[in-house]
Order: structure tokens, then C-alpha cells, then sequence
């Protein structure tokens, strides 16, 4: 065993949360919930088979939070009334069972949504064309439309959305915390991005007015929960932009991770396709690295291209707290027991997103 593991797996606290170790499954989204968003008995099962198998946090797939230009994904689960809030309790409590937090990652697709029941619109910080086209394995297909751009009214209902799928997730479902998710090219991650974020108001501009919107979606969700571990998952690359980088380097990354401290999360979750890696060419630190400079005192989870030990100690030198892990976790659920006791990991199978990338059978037969 390495001289990393002891620590990986020993306990940590995240706020006022103990967590048993510093393992955590990624977010993934996987379409298999029913139409009207309704979580399943496949999906608790596929939750519940991640805390048997030792993983001291679970980080759910992306939940819309509203009903209206929030999902973007046919078969996504929400957190939008009172049945498919019921329906999570089940979800939680078999994690719990297991003595595994879990956390709900609260999700808007603004201008990436490919297949939203409750409207054929999308709405994005500006009407620009997403790049790229849509995801086949999330039941896309061809180009994303061009958004409308929303007005003061939709970003209030999207603050508000937020706030109450959060409020719903703790209270009702059983949730021990929530992550925003402000990463990927969803849309708070649309008002943060430059050339997708031509607004002339409050919402556009500098690197410091872009990021108002996340600002103000954790301002509510706080004071909505209190007390609650309340975290925001950030990226540079997005789904339909794997290799984008902030224009302003590493000066984004000082308003960036600077804003979020004051704001007062509770956690960053940083995600990079290779999180190890220099953030920017005019670099050597990494974008873990320059978060733990930019926010001192903040719990950092660090995810990307960890499906081995080979990067947890760069990662942990780098100064992050918790690796989630997401792909080594589908293909080993029980990844954390796997560690402890030495034993070899299987090698992860992309077949199993495809041609939709729901949860399979054979998946829960591993």
C-alpha cells in the first residue's frame, strides 16, 4: 500500500458531516429515471451498490430543479414536486443504511438541454449556438438549437428553482448536502463563459460580474439550508467544449475561486479531464492547486482521469481533500474495499454507455 491510501481512507469532515473516508463517486448522469422524473428502483440500487462497496460520499447524477428550462435530458431525474422528491427518500435512505453521505448536485442546462417534457424552448445567458452538437447517448441528435435569452424574470425563477430543489432534497428526500453545479457548460457555467455570456447587464461583463449568478444561486440555496454542506462544482472544459480554457488564465482563477470562498461554500468540487495536469499553457500549477491558493480554508474535491492511484498523490500534494472518482467507480463499485484490501481493479468497459448511456442490468450484476 502506498504511503498515500492510509489517509484516503480515513475519515473526513466536511463541515458539520463526517464522511468515513475521503473516497466520492462522481456525478454521472444516466437517463434512467421515468418520464415525468421520477428516480427507480434500478437507480437505488446502482446508488446503493456504491456505499456497500465503502465509498464515504456519493455525489448524485445532475437533477433539474425547475419546471421550466431546467432539464436537459429526457429520463432525468428532478427534484421539482412532491413525488419525485418521495421517490429519492428511498435512494437515500439505502445509502445511509450503509453509513455513506450522499450528496444532490442540483442542475440547469440552459442552452445544452436536448429534451426538456415541459417545454421545446432553451434559455441561456445570451442567443448564442451552443458548439458542437448533441449527445447520441443522451438522446440527442444534430445541432443544439440557439437559446432564447433570458430575461430578469427566468433568472429569478432559476435562482428560486435552485432554492427550492435544495430545500426539497434536505427536508424531504434525505439528502445530507447539495452541490450546485456551476461546471460543463451547463447554464451557470453559460453566464460564466466569455463567449457565450454577450449580456450588457448585471449578468455580463468582466470575469467578476459573469460569475454573479452562481453567487447568487449559493447565496440562496444557503439560506435556505443554514447548516447543511453546501458545495459548487466548477470546470473549465464543458460537454459540448472539451478543451475550453478561461481567456484570462490565471487571473480568472483568482475571481473565480476567490468569489466562491467569500460567498461561503462549504466545498469546491474541481474537475478536469486530467485534473493533475498545468491548468494553462502559461502555467505549471494545477487548477486543484490554484484553488487551494485562491481559497485557503475551502474543502476542494478534485475529479479527472483518477481511475487509479498512479495521480492520488499529486493530486492530494496539490491540496485536494476528497478524489471523486467516475468512471473507476463504475466499472468497481466497490472501489474503496478494492483499495483496502489490495485487491485488483477491473478495467472500466465504455460499452456499457452506449448506445444510451442508462443503467444497465449487467451493470448491477457486477
Amino acid at each position: 500500500m502506498n504511503h498515500s491510501t492510509p489517509s484516503i481512507l480515513t475519515p473526513y469532515d466536511i463541515k458539520n458531516l463526517t464522511l468515513r473516508n475521503r473516497l466520492a463517486v462522481a456525478p454521472m448522469t444516466r437517463v434512467s429515471a421515468t418520464q415525468t422524473g421520477v428516480v427507480t428502483d434500478t437507480m437505488a440500487r446502482y446508488y446503493e451498490r456504491f456505499a456497500e462497496g465503502g465509498f464515504g460520499l456519493v455525489i448524485t447524477e445532475g437533477i433539474y430543479t425547475d419546471q421550466r428550462f431546467s432539464q436537459g435530458y429526457p429520463f432525468q431525474p428532478g427534484l421539482t414536486d412532491a413525488e419525485q422528491t418521495l421517490a429519492w427518500r428511498t435512494i437515500t435512505d439505502r445509502v445511509h443504511a450503509q453509513e455513506t453521505a450522499i450528496f444532490a448536485q442540483l442542475m440547469h442546462a440552459g442552452a445544452l438541454s436536448q429534451g426538456n417534457r415541459f417545454t421545446q424552448q432553451t434559455a441561456a445567458p445570451s442567443a448564442t449556438r451552443p458548439k458542437g452538437e448533441q449527445m447520441r447517448f443522451y438522446y440527442g441528435e444534430g445541432k443544439y438549437p440557439v437559446p432564447t435569452a433570458m430575461t430578469d424574470e427566468n433568472i429569478a425563477d432559476a435562482i428560486a428553482g435552485f432554492a427550492q430543489a435544495a430545500k426539497r432534497s434536505v427536508l424531504d428526500a434525505g439528502f445530507d448536502g447539495v452541490e450546485i453545479h456551476g461546471a460543463n457548460g451547463y447554464l451557470l457555467d453559460q453566464f460564466l463563459t466569455d463567449y457565450t455570456n454577450h449580456r450588457n447587464d448585471r449578468w455580463g461583463g468582466n470575469t467578476q460580474q459573469r460569475i454573479g449568478l452562481i453567487l447568487e444561486v449559493i447565496k440562496a440555496v444557503r439560506e435556505t439550508l443554514g447548516a447543511v454542506p453546501v458545495g459548487v462544482r466548477i470546470s473549465q472544459g464543458k460537454v459540448n467544449d472539451f478543451g475550453h480554457k478561461w481567456s484570462n488564465g490565471e487571473h480568472d482563477a483568482e475571481v473565480i475561486f476567490g468569489s466562491l470562498k467569500d460567498a461561503g461554500v462549504d466545498y469546491i468540487h474541481v474537475t478536469e479531464y486530467e485534473v493533475w495536469q498545468p491548468a494553462f499553457l502559461s502555467s505549471t500549477e494545477s487548477l486543484v492547486a490554484l484553488a487551494r491558493r485562491h481559497a485557503p480554508g475551502v474543502v476542494l474535491i478534485a475529479n479527472g482521469g483518477l481511475h487509479d492511484e498512479e495521480h492520488f498523490d499529486a493530486v492530494r500534494a496539490d491540496g485536494a481533500d476528497i478524489l471523486a472518482i467516475g468512471k473507476a467507480a463504475l466499472a468497481n463499485p466497490d472501489y474503496p474495499n478494492r483499495l483496502a484490501t489490495r485487491r485488483p481493479l477491473v478495467a472500466f468497459d465504455a460499452s456499457i454507455l452506449g448506445p444510451i448511456a442508462n443503467i444497465k442490468e449487467s451493470e448491477l450484476a457486477m
